[in-house]
């Protein structure tokens, strides 16, 4: 589900998006388009320009807002993060910083792919992704 926001406003947005998305995949989506995938978050600029989804088995029609989408193709760095959600930071930090101590550009394209939270710490494992750029060579 595609949205242009500011930061400040993406943490409240994000909740209605996603629950448009899955209010689709439970009641009107084709039987099958969702088994098992997990939340994304698609990061397409700085402003931010967001998509806002969950994985599915196939493409589809759009239904209102939510539309089918794909996570760029291309080189990408990436790194997981465990743990509290409000430390994902540091995963987003460790990528930037590995691309630049090996002389990647990064696009500004990222993503974040959310798995299920752990029942017993609240700990959330979430793969975070930037796209690449060729490396700069000297």
């Amino acid at each position: 589900m595609p949205a242009t926001t500011t930061w400040a406003e993406f943490p409240r947005l994000w909740v209605v998006l996603l629950d448009q998305v899955w209010a689709f995949l439970r009641s009107d989506a084709p039987v099958g388009l969702w088994t098992h995938g997990h939340n994304i978050m698609l990061y397409q600029d700085d402003v931010p320009h967001v998509e806002v989804g969950v994985q599915v088995t196939a493409a589809f029609d759009p239904h209102g807002q939510v539309v089918p989408s794909t996570l760029p193709g291309g080189p990408a760095a990436t790194a997981t993060h465990i743990g509290p959600i409000a430390q994902i930071g540091d995963a987003h930090r460790a990528v930037c910083d590995w691309a630049t101590a090996n002389g990647y550009t990064l696009t500004r394209r990222r993503w974040e792919i959310y798995g299920d939270p752990d029942p017993a710490t609240n700990a959330v494992e979430v793969e975070v992704y930037w796209s690449l750029m060729a490396p700069q060579r000297g």
